[in-house]
């Protein structure tokens, strides 16, 4: 992808070097849980010997790993791995104010609404968000109640290394995905698919589904508008289809435990996400990311 290194986005809260910033496991209440938490919960499940996709549907919570606890002896200010991951937090800060600058131009021209910018907290271990506390085993998320999407820098390592998904448009996608949930919130179909699920919680989990494959589709949107721009390099989009493909429910459950359970899914199977994906992108449109009505 084709940027330019710079400062840091204004809408970045850097609090990577906070120090207590909340144990005693994830809330799954209120919160939705990203392609990274997906793939952390593989992770889970590969250690402890435990289906912890089980719990997604559960609402249940997942207590941290040893390497997910805030170490209270750690100095705030800037660390090594912070000038270590400054490239990194560059690169994040391009694609947080690209995708926003994009969804500011097309809420108006096509859903008739203003877009208010998210912010993107930046942190290491555990966090208290809006939704509640968070440890690094989350993933990246959005949390409607404060609309921000957080992220631990650590998950891009495990996106490339464990999960077979490099290069720098798949970290791009997984940001347009969660600022894709900001999109729904400001559109109210995070509040629709709320109420919705209260009404019916046997369809929790496919309203989940239908919820983050629109996700998928807003992010190929983004994607789409950066093409015009001439932003995209050759390999590109086959990395962002190969982030999605690799954390599909059924290959990260088979990975797992060896079987695919589709009434647990919360997010698609890898064909689908990468199918929304790819719609958003040749599309560039808003109504044709419509997966609640098929």
């Amino acid at each position: 992808m084709k940027w330019t290194p710079g400062g840091e986005s204004p809408d970045i809260e850097d609090r990577r070097d906070d120090t207590g910033g909340g144990g005693g496991g994830f809330q799954f209440g209120g919160m939705h849980i990203g392609i990274g938490g997906a793939i952390i919960l593989l992770i889970l499940s590969f250690v402890f010997k435990t289906n912890f996709f089980a719990l997604l549907s559960g609402g249940g919570s997942v207590a941290p790993s040893p390497s997910a606890v805030s170490d209270p002896n750690r100095p705030r200010g800037t660390s090594p791995q912070d000038e270590s991951e400054k490239p990194l937090v560059q690169f994040i800060s391009f694609v947080l104010d690209d995708t926003q600058k994009t969804w500011t131009a097309i809420l108006p021209q096509q859903a008739n609404k203003q877009y208010r910018h998210a912010k993107l907290v930046l942190y290491r271990d555990a966090i208290q968000s809006g939704c509640g506390n968070a440890q690094s085993a989350t993933g990246p998320f959005y949390c409607p109640e404060d609309e921000k999407v957080y992220i631990d820098l650590g998950f891009y390592d495990e996106l490339k290394r464990r999960f077979g998904a490099p290069g720098q448009f798949a970290q791009a996608y997984v940001l347009a995905h969660e600022i894709g949930h900001h999109v729904q919130k400001i559109l109210g179909i995070e509040a629709q698919e709320v109420q919705l699920q209260q009404q019916n919680p046997r369809m929790r989990n496919a309203l989940s589904v239908k919820l983050e494959l629109q996700a998928d589709c807003f992010a190929g949107i983004w994607a789409q508008n950066t093409q015009q721009r001439g932003l995209l390099e050759q390999g590109d989009i086959d990395s962002a289809l190969g982030a999605a493909a690799a954390v599909g429910d059924d290959r990260l459950q088979k990975m797992a435990t060896g079987h695919v359970t589709p009434d647990s899914f919360t997010h698609g199977t890898s064909q689908q996400r990468m199918t929304w994906f790819r719609k958003g992108f040749d599309s560039g449109s808003i109504s044709s990311c419509d997966t609640f009505g098929q």
